[in-house]
């Protein structure tokens, strides 16, 4: 990468080659075929996994309550989290409000699922068609359409349920594209909407003007690094604050405190970032599955903002593999590889000329061996799909609070719940007296023997009855 960065700034003119090379019309079909069988697999998964109520969080609950929001034309407000909770007031994702028409057709947390598995295909397409457009090679695209489908990143998003940063992957594949054939406004144009789907890709739009101006395109570089640190700061300190009960933006205590509440120094926070193996892990499986040749390109800057603000948190579910957060580094690290691939052809270096002309190669062996131990190898068990007794009796309990009626819920009962009910999570409803309590009596919220003392535990102020009752779940009436 420093090979790259150190190099003469190129005049506008020296882009044209790169952009005229890739200029043969490479055909949809291939690349959308695979997408269609991404999408399913990605959507089973995740079907699968909601309807035997695995799920990981109470994310898909969140996302549910906030699109439900939006498709009712009423400012999102997210119960689960507190009620009346504000949730442009919590992260800043407004771009979900474009599930809306989906939600009509379709008023269920399982849209979004489907709408993450068909755009998470969809940059699929866009990261094969550009390996195949500017390396000349079909299968060359095709191998790297199916390698990036498959990469950890996205597997763990998938299995992570909905989450916001769904769109952000299409528009990065987009944005790296535009980049890669030198297309400067359009890598603006791509870029500029990442603002939108929370509040830190502003520092990673800051990064593609960064790379702009690396380019060359120093003025329209400046512009956007510009756009994107006041888009972050704006939406911060002013935007999130505003919407917020706290009047400010509440996960700066990510970084300040660790797990155990205490405060932790700056220099504490650098220290335990730099040192930490399991951040470094990280690191190095985002890198591994280009072969580490991603590191020849300028691309791969895009990738800091993302690893920088999960370095410095304090949150370990920030650091490793699992759920979401490398979703959105793999379009950049897998156009990265494309970039260098082709920055290496002529390279002088015998050895590194030999070694991008097997890279695409190597990175698709190692997405199709760490693919043997991801989430979507599940779908090939028969276990997977078979019926199951947990399964059956939160279907039961959902099925006991009436429609339309407000309920205090476990998290693997939320998402099932907020299509038709006011929801809450157990313990966020201060103030607010639920019609039905639904509690899993063997996990989230403890276990418990006695789901009367929990419910008035919950809410001294009212009095409950227990309407339907298994081995692992209780529903409770108000009196």
């Amino acid at each position: 990468m420093l090979d790259v960065l150190n190099r003469p700034s190129a005049d506008p003119a020296d882009e044209r080659p790169a952009e005229d090379t890739a200029t043969a019309p490479v055909p949809y079909l291939p690349h959308v075929l695979i997408a269609v069988a991404l999408t399913a697999a990605y959507f089973l998964y995740s079907w699968v996994q909601y309807d035997h109520f695995r799920t990981p969080s109470w994310d898909l609950g969140i996302f549910g309550q906030a699109v439900r929001s939006y498709a009712e034309f009423k400012v999102p407000v997210v119960d689960i989290k507190g009620p009346g909770f504000p949730i442009l007031g919590d992260h800043f994702s407004p771009v979900t409000a474009l599930l809306a028409p989906l939600y009509w057709i379709w008023p269920s947390p399982v849209s979004l699922l489907f709408a993450q598995a068909a755009l998470f295909a969809g940059s699929a397409v866009i990261v094969g068609r550009t390996a195949q457009q500017v390396l000349g090679s079909r299968a060359t695209g095709i191998a790297l359409t199916v390698a990036y489908g498959l990469s950890w990143g996205l597997q763990e998003a998938v299995k992570s349920d909905f989450h916001e940063i769904a769109f952000a992957v299409p528009l990065l594949a987009l944005t790296c594209r535009a980049l890669l054939l030198g297309r400067w406004t359009a890598a603006v144009a791509w870029s500029a909407p990442l603002v939108l789907v929370k509040e830190d890709m502003g520092l990673t739009v800051a990064m593609v003007g960064v790379v702009l101006a690396v380019k060359g395109q120093r003025k329209l570089g400046a512009a956007l690094a510009g756009f994107g640190v006041a888009a972050f700061a704006l939406t911060v300190l002013v935007l999130i604050p505003a919407a917020s009960k706290l009047g400010q933006y509440d996960y700066w205590v990510k970084i300040e405190k660790t797990g155990t509440g205490a405060e932790t120094s700056l220099v504490q926070v650098v220290t335990d970032a730099l040192t930490s193996g399991e951040r470094w892990e990280m690191v190095l499986y985002v890198l591994a599955v280009t072969g580490f040749l991603a590191l020849r390109s300028p691309l791969v800057l895009l990738v800091l903002p993302t690893l920088g603000w999960r370095f410095v948190s304090q949150d370990a579910n920030h650091w490793g593999l699992h759920w979401h957060y490398s979703a959105v580094l793999m379009p950049i690290v897998f156009l990265a590889l494309v970039d260098a691939v082709r920055a290496v052809r002529t390279s002088p270096r015998a050895w590194l000329a030999a070694y991008g002309k097997v890279a695409v190669a190597a990175a698709t062996a190692v997405a199709l061996t760490l693919a043997a131990n991801l989430p979507l190898r599940e779908l090939l068990k028969s276990e997977t799909y078979a019926a199951d007794v947990r399964a059956e009796q939160a279907r039961a309990a959902v099925a006991a609070v009436p429609k339309g009626a407000s309920v205090e819920a476990d998290v693997p009962l939320l998402a099932h719940l907020t299509a038709d009910h006011r929801v809450y999570w157990v313990g966020t409803a201060k103030g607010a007296t639920p019609d039905y309590l639904a509690l899993d009596l063997r996990g989230w919220s403890g276990q418990t023997s006695d789901p009367a003392i929990t419910a008035s535990q919950l809410h001294p102020e009212a009095a409950y009855e227990v309407v339907h009752r298994s081995e692992g779940f209780a529903v409770l009436k108000r009196k």
